[in-house]
């Protein structure tokens, strides 16, 4: 078997793991990269990109339909057959296309493909053909998408975010397991592009916000547009003639069984270092079988094994995947010396509509006893009235004592432009009242998240 010895070796090549070769790269020649799967980033082939392409078709759509208010009365027809034709070569093209421009720059004695398995801390088997020997191991392996055991037998058949968008054309109905990003994402899509789609919780919760009064309005808000089954447990999956037989035991304890064309797991995805032997690697594991890490170095323990981007399964996000990567090279390359990175607040958004966006602390994270809550509604604004868009609201959390901005949930029209603007403004450890001088456009849709950040000055006064 042939042996190879470098200083440094990435498990990973998305975007976490080119983060991290950039880096080391500047420093050293020994440096390797094993790749299993197809090269072009989660986010470019089957996250962020090809799932805003669907969900701007199924906006346009959806705001025809929406027109009659306007006096714009439109007719169309979906073409399901060149709304994907288009997905699979703009994401070729201009995405995935890009990520593998930049990995065919990168000079073969730096990159091999296979699957890697630990054989101990310092040594990687791959494929069982060749073994690499590394003073430090960055782990940056990514996830794929969590299939629950009812679905086991069928987990070649069924779709997940991996597969999806390799449709050839819209299905006639469509079941959709989950109730986070990828499944609100999509389903909303699907149903607005006219498939007969149901979507399936497990725990009652939809989406992220952690505030009672937003979790509520989520649900409330959704569920007047899309079916929505909030809680129970999936019984029985079974593939039958017109397509695939579901059995669903309800949270009251009602069984609901019906027959879709397609099923699309989205039920969240889980760590890639499952599979490869990571108990060989000799690190303190967590609950889930996952190394405890630093977050602020992404060293597993005092160990020379550092982890980013979605292997660690807690921020699943591209710019956290970014950051990550270029902290746990920095690390590996200060090793054994200890250096941080710089951890930037906390920003998720869900392109639904209405989005929904966390900015900075959770409210779940927060003593309730200590914090301000400015809330206003959408409809309070006049852009919003201008869309006759009412729905949704915001809620911004501040320190009671210093009045420092800390964290918020949004869920309207403008979200993601809302998050940024707090988002900055934590980042850089503003109060509420510091953010109120800043100009606000009238009328601009940020006129609601100003009006939430007088009520918590009102209050702090």
């Amino acid at each position: 078997m042939e042996i190879r010895e470098v200083e440094y070796v990435i498990l990973g090549v998305g975007t976490a793991g080119l983060g991290a070769f950039s880096r080391i790269r500047k420093q050293t020649d020994s440096v390797l990269l094993i790749q299993h799967g197809p090269y072009g980033t989660t986010c470019a082939r089957v996250g962020c990109m090809p799932s805003k392409m669907l969900i701007a078709a199924a906006d346009l759509a959806h705001a025809i339909d929406e027109g009659g208010y306007f006096g714009i009365d439109g007719n169309y027809k979906v073409n399901g057959k060149r709304i994907f034709e288009r997905i699979k070569q703009d994401r070729a093209d201009k995405f995935v296309g890009g990520v593998l421009k930049y990995v065919n720059t990168i000079k073969e004695q730096f990159k091999i493909e296979g699957k890697a398995t630990f054989i101990d801390q310092h040594t990687i088997d791959v494929d069982g053909k060749l073994q690499i020997k590394a003073n430090k191991v960055i782990i940056a392996c990514g996830s794929t998408p969590n299939v629950m055991p009812v679905f086991e037998p069928l987990r070649h058949e069924l779709d997940t975010s991996d597969t999806i968008f390799e449709l050839d054309d819209l299905p006639k109905s469509l079941a959709v397991v989950g109730l986070g990003v990828i499944a609100l994402e999509l389903g909303q899509a699907f149903h607005r592009l006219g498939v007969e789609t149901t979507l399936y919780g497990h725990s009652g919760r939809i989406g992220s916000f952690t505030n009672p009064d937003m979790k509520r309005e989520v649900m409330q808000t959704l569920q007047q547009e899309l079916n929505i089954i909030p809680q129970g447990d999936f019984t029985h999956a079974a593939k039958v003639a017109d397509g695939y037989e579901l059995t669903y035991l309800t949270g009251e304890g009602e069984i609901v069984t019906r027959t879709y064309e397609r099923v699309l797991l989205a039920s969240g995805r889980v760590s890639n270092l499952r599979d490869m032997n990571l108990e060989n690697a000799g690190l303190a594991l967590d609950s889930r079988g996952l190394p405890h890490y630093d977050p602020l170095t992404m060293q597993c323990g005092d160990s020379p094994v550092f982890i980013a981007g979605d292997a660690t399964e807690d921020l699943a996000l591209w710019h956290e995947a970014f950051i990550e990567g270029r902290i746990a090279a920095d690390s590996a390359i200060s090793f054994p010396t200890r250096k941080e990175g710089k951890r930037t607040p906390e920003l998720g958004i869900y392109f639904t509509d209405p989005q929904m966006a966390s900015v900075g602390a959770a409210y779940s994270s927060l003593d309730s006893e200590q914090i301000i809550v400015g809330r206003a509604r959408m409809s309070s604004g006049p852009r919003h009235e201008i869309y006759n868009d009412h729905r949704g609201m915001i809620q911004i959390y501040a320190d009671k004592n210093s009045g420092m901005l800390l964290g918020a949930e949004i869920f309207g029209r403008g979200a993601e432009h809302m998050a940024h603007t707090l988002v900055l403004a934590i980042e850089h450890k503003m109060t509420v009242a510091e953010v109120l001088q800043m100009p606000v456009y009238h009328p601009s849709l940020e006129e609601v998240m100003k009006g939430a950040l007088n009520k918590v000055l009102m209050q702090l006064r």
